[in-house]
């Protein structure tokens, strides 16, 4: 019997498949995005073997992790800060509570970070009191709709400007005729007095860099800057696999990461933090602490054929290249990391049993592993999660039965040939809705099959 997170997911991939709105403005957002992608891949000198090299530092930090994290974390405690390992997305939050109610912090600025949406902070923090705020704008704009990011880079892309405009409307009061530029300023004018008054900021990270004990961010609206300025305290979230044996390889990741992300030779504003400020800096947090999340990547780190899923920079470009991505969108998925992607680590983050069904969100046509600049093979990874999902009898008791015996009749035109037109259409109506679809017209068949007619017509 499918689970209520299988059934759940074709109700929202048929609904949002034909939603015209949502597919007018997903390809509005993404025709901008092939147009900058495809600018700057012309930057390069030779793009594929950027590529090799930054596959090949992930693939060898990989090798070697538990080495590289131990040397972040005595050079980052050699520099003022702590670093705290958490297990579970549990001991991460329990973490943060004990940092806030030593500290006093009832108010937190956020950058972006999806790491902090897979332990789902701010639903956390607001069960003992703290306010927590998103400071990039389209995480500001999904957090005032009550909603989660729809994608990795770009949390509000499933937006148009006519849906901001009417969510500034109903939470300021806001023209609804205001234009994009008007509704960036009322927004950052809003973010400036949480920024002020916060006690904490949170960030995420690109990257944390071994050799320096530092963590690396890379944004574009300096919002970042902005939440580990002002505020006492920073804590930043990064999953082990974040980590790069040196500063140097920034000079290859940070334009990587950006090309692929969004286009750009680079994002506009990238820092690197390496501890709390010294005592002859006037600004900068008076702590900083740093939480290493396993929370299921040594799952995948000890199976040797999914452990390069962790090479992931989290650009995005293979949800922007799935054909059933830009189909169902970023909801359907209903996990913190959608697309294909999300499709190869989720069920081992959280379990096969409730996320099996991802396997089957995907047609195998590689475009993702074509567009991957660290060269994952994600297609070869989904056909693999699906072996396993097999094995472990997560799809339905009825589907190999019903597949061999398909395979059987299809196999020999005489066994095809056995039934009459007739027949076979009405085994494809009671078939057609559950298999084919509701919304799509299963192709008639003719009374005669074509080997019976030319047949006798000899």
């Amino acid at each position: 019997m499918s689970n209520p997170k299988e059934i759940q997911f074709k109700k929202d991939a048929a609904r949002v498949s034909f939603d015209e709105k949502h597919r007018k403005t997903i390809r509005f957002n993404m025709g901008k995005y092939y147009a900058a992608v495809a600018k700057g891949a012309a930057r390069y000198q030779d793009r594929e073997a950027a590529r090799d090299k930054a596959a090949a530092i992930k693939r060898h930090t990989l090798e070697h992790l538990s080495e590289y994290l131990q040397q972040f974390e005595k050079n980052f405690t050699r520099n003022g800060g702590t670093v705290l390992w958490a297990r579970t997305a549990d001991d991460a939050v329990a973490y943060i509570t004990q940092i806030f109610q030593e500290n006093n912090v009832k108010s937190v600025v956020k950058s972006k970070s999806m790491t902090t949406e897979e332990i789902e902070l701010n639903e956390n923090l607001k069960k003992i009191g703290v306010e927590s705020v998103e400071t990039d704008l389209g995480e500001y704009i999904v957090q005032l709709a009550g909603e989660k990011p729809y994608h990795i880079v770009t949390p509000a892309m499933h937006k148009s400007k006519a849906d901001v405009a009417q969510l500034f409307n109903k939470h300021f009061g806001f023209p609804l005729e205001s234009s994009a530029e008007e509704m960036t300023m009322l927004a950052r004018a809003k973010l400036r007095e949480k920024y002020m008054a916060a006690d904490a900021g949170i960030t995420g990270a690109n990257f944390v860099i071994a050799d320096k004990g530092a963590i690396a961010v890379t944004e574009n609206e300096g919002n970042a800057l902005m939440s580990t300025s002002f505020p006492k305290i920073q804590i930043a979230i990064a999953g082990i696999e974040k980590v790069i044996p040196s500063y140097k390889d920034l000079a290859l990741f940070w334009p990587h990461l950006a090309q692929n992300g969004t286009g750009q030779p680079i994002t506009a504003y990238s820092s690197v933090f390496s501890g709390p400020k010294k005592e002859n800096e006037s600004h900068g947090p008076e702590k900083m602490y740093v939480i290493l999340l396993d929370n299921g990547r040594t799952n995948i780190y000890k199976q040797d054929t999914f452990r390069v899923a962790l090479s992931c920079i989290r650009c995005g470009a293979c949800l922007n290249a799935c054909p059933i991505y830009k189909n169902i969108g970023g909801y359907t998925y209903n996990t913190t990391y959608q697309g294909p992607i999300g499709t190869v680590i989720s069920p081992h983050l959280r379990g096969f049993e409730s996320f099996a069904h991802l396997c089957t969100a995907c047609s195998l046509c590689a475009n993702c592993a074509s567009v991957c600049p660290v060269r994952m093979p994600l297609n070869d990874l989904i056909l693999e999660n699906r072996k396993l999902a097999v094995q472990g009898g997560y799809f339905h008791a009825m589907e190999k039965p019903l597949i061999d015996g398909f395979t059987f009749f299809t196999k020999k035109a005489s066994r095809t040939d056995c039934v009459g037109g007739d027949m076979k259409n009405l085994v494809a109506k009671c078939l057609g809705k559950n298999v084919w679809g509701s919304k799509r017209a299963f192709p008639k068949f003719a009374k005669k099959s074509f080997r019976k007619s030319f047949k006798n017509r000899l």
